[in-house]
């Protein structure tokens, strides 16, 4: 009995552990069903039981800690960000932990973050007991150490981006960087920027039922661009804004940043974006978003591009009849969507000019969305789980304002943008979403703009230029930022080169990034300070510098 209960017991157990954390893994990282990693598990239990594993017949216990502690815990790490975003981006992680992650959400966050940590305790654990106890694990560890190593995707992303430091050409995006413009448009229009928390256009697609029609409805009175796509560092709320308002990828301050152990005091300072360029044609502007501005610098961002009024949970819960009616980010959508009528009734009255809102919803919000309580009226009762009730509720309630404010006549010659901020993260369709072809939606309805749909090659960079075309700017070659418009017959980015080549550019660029984050990282060496003439590998290369020069 005591040899079953010190010998047999404990090996069962780790390897439970392990087949469980390893089928999970499994399944995370893969299309399969959640339901495999049990069978997974249950392989992996009898192999271990098979061949012994923890109680060898001539055992030699050894008090050693195993070299593959530290790769699984950091690939634990990477399963947690796959299995809670979907797709994990490294600009993502590093932005967020030097803008803030204060407000993200609520205690749920932290309680699957503590669960997290309690089961990869189990596995080190488990891990440790064997390699003690077994000697052919004490072998064969140390080389699943380097394997783990070498196939962690954070890992393989960090080594990318540390090349860049020794590139041969770490300018490529930046010499195709073409400042906004500074001309005032005719007859300015106001302008109202819907961002649809992940609802992208990919919903559209007949699989998902009707989920997607009332923007469906909405795009048959304007245009509507397809083809929309998520190239890196573009993946999430702020980086689509940063990318949709100022044509630039976000990429982080990283060790430029001249404190590294403050948190950002200003975010991408060195470009002029959407609201620095209105404010300067007398744009009054205001943000109203339904979660924290604390929360990844939005309020910095907006407020240090020309923006009058900047309100988000903090400021405006105390304007809720009710409270209590908030969810673990935020404002529900419905109550946000009343006080943004409000704001455009108060700036349209002031009669002191165009004025600009954008607004930042919450009901699409992965992994399971945050549907009002309009919508259970609306749709009936929500299950929890399926995210297309909520595209559904989003959609609905975004068709829903904007007819409101057209019945007040309060859209009179305004510019009405719908858009995505990004592609959704992992949510209960999460397989059928990444089998498709995926795009971000982008709608603008405004006086002069006839129904069309327009198909091009295209990423969030291009929304700005755009938008600035929409709003009646006149455009250096129909460009800014990095962007293209999408109104003009000029190629994107993508068109020229792919998307592939402009994220393999966007892990090697380094002179961008110092354009981004000018006044709070060290002066960029000028051309003067490099004793060799920088390089152009293609002659395609050569032709695009040569066009953009001209």
């Amino acid at each position: 009995m005591s040899k079953f209960i010190y010998g047999h017991l404990p090996a069962r157990i780790a390897l439970t552990i392990i087949g469980l954390s390893l089928g999970y893994t499994i399944t995370v990282v893969t299309r399969l069903p959640w339901w495999t990693l049990f069978l997974l598990a249950a392989v992996w239990v009898a192999v271990g039981l098979k061949l012994r594993w923890g109680r060898p017949i001539n055992a030699r216990y050894r008090k050693m800690w195993p070299w593959s502690l530290v790769p699984l815990s950091l690939l634990g790490i990477y399963v947690y960000l796959a299995d809670s975003f979907g797709i994990v981006e490294l600009g993502s992680i590093f932005f967020h932990l030097q803008a803030g992650m204060a407000e993200h959400g609520g205690p749920g966050k932290l309680i699957i973050a503590a669960l997290y940590t309690a089961i990869m305790i189990a596995v080190l654990a488990s891990v440790t007991w064997l390699t003690r106890h077994d000697q052919r694990w004490r072998l064969a560890e140390r080389f699943f150490a380097i394997v783990l190593l070498a196939c962690n995707p954070l890992l393989y992303g960090l080594g990318l981006r540390s090349a860049a430091i020794v590139t041969d050409d770490g300018a490529w995006l930046d010499r195709r960087y073409v400042s906004p413009p500074t001309n005032e448009p005719h007859d300015a229009p106001n302008l109202l920027v819907l961002y649809l928390e992940s609802i992208e256009r990919t919903y559209a697609n007949e699989q998902f039922g009707d989920v997607y029609a009332d923007l469906n409805a909405l795009g048959e009175r304007g245009a509507v661009f397809e083809g929309v796509r998520q190239m890196d560092n573009t993946g999430w709320t702020m980086a689509g804004m940063i990318a949709s308002q100022c044509g630039v990828p976000l990429m982080p301050a990283g060790l430029l940043h001249d404190t590294q152990f403050e948190p950002l005091s200003k975010v991408v300072p060195g470009v002029d974006c959407l609201g620095d360029i209105l404010a300067a044609q007398g744009y009054r502007l205001s943000y109203l978003g339904g979660a924290s501005t604390q929360f990844a610098g939005k309020g910095l961002f907006y407020r240090g591009h020309g923006f009058d009024t900047v309100k988000g949970r903090e400021e405006l819960v105390p304007l809720l009849e009710d409270p209590e009616y908030v969810n673990s980010w935020g404002l529900y959508d419905d109550t946000l969507y009343d006080i943004t009528v409000d704001e455009i009734r108060r700036l349209d009255q002031a009669d002191n000019g165009p004025w600009g809102v954008v607004n930042l919803n919450l009901t699409g919000h992965a992994p399971n969305g945050y549907p009002s309580q309009s919508c259970a009226e609306h749709q009936g009762e929500f299950d929890g789980q399926n995210i297309l009730y909520s595209v559904e509720c989003s959609a609905w309630l975004a068709r829903d304002l904007v007819e409101r404010l057209e019945k007040e006549g309060l859209l009179d010659n305004t510019l009405v943008v719908l858009l995505s901020d990004h592609l959704t993260m992992r949510v209960s369709v999460w397989d059928q979403l990444t089998a498709m072809e995926r795009d971000n939606t982008l709608i603008m309805l405004g006086e002069g703009i006839e129904p069309q749909r327009i198909r091009r090659d295209a990423t969030m960079l291009d929304v700005f230029p755009t938008l600035l075309d929409a709003l009646g700017f006149r455009l250096e070659e129909q460009r800014a930022g990095l962007g293209t418009s999408l109104f003009s017959d000029k190629r994107t980015l993508v068109e020229k080169h792919g998307i592939e080549v402009l994220n393999e550019r966007l892990r090697e660029e380094t002179a961008l990034q110092h354009r981004l984050w000018e006044g709070i990282s060290p002066r960029r060496r000028s051309a003067q300070d490099s004793p060799q003439e920088q390089i152009l590998e293609t002659p395609a290369d050569i032709a695009d510098e040569v066009e953009l020069i001209r």
